[in-house]
């Protein structure tokens, strides 16, 4: 199993942040080799289903997700979405927080576990390096595109 956190400040009102994280198709547009569907129909709250599907051909998988927080920011106040990693593939769970930041921009703050079912634990390390990179260069994209 893995656990990472990244944190971004960025000149964004919280708002605009939590849109460009939570817009759960944009996902697709910025992780390689991945579509993003949303199975139940918006808007998104508790129990909204998410489909993730990555690969090539026959070696592709779905990581499917279900949000289990869904509280978005309001004026001030921090928003904060959970969402359960059950895919048969990919479990865990990820973190996506907004909150202020300093001089009137947002902060993110996201955190996952994540476990690669059939992977042994040797190869954490190797998972964490590439889940990091991966992650953290498409919140920097979902965060730059409007």
């Amino acid at each position: 199993m893995v656990n990472f956190q990244l944190e971004r400040t960025v000149p964004l009102p919280l708002d605009e942040a939590w849109r460009r994280l939570t817009e759960w198709p944009r996902h697709g547009d910025v992780v390689p080799l991945t579509r993003v569907t949303v199975v139940t129909p918006p808007p998104t709250h508790e129990g909204t289903l998410i489909v993730a599907r990555s690969g090539i051909g026959p070696l592709s998988f779905d990581d499917r997700m279900e949000v289990t927080v869904w509280q978005p920011p309001y004026e001030d106040e921090p928003g904060l979405c959970r969402l359960e990693k059950r895919g048969r593939v990919v479990l865990g769970w990820a973190e996506i927080e907004v909150r202020p930041g300093p001089g009137g921009r947002a902060r993110v703050i996201w955190r996952e576990e994540l476990r690669v079912r059939l992977l042994p634990s040797l190869f954490d390390p190797l998972l964490r390096v590439a889940a990091r990179s991966v992650f953290g260069r498409a919140v920097n994209r979902l965060l730059r595109r409007p």
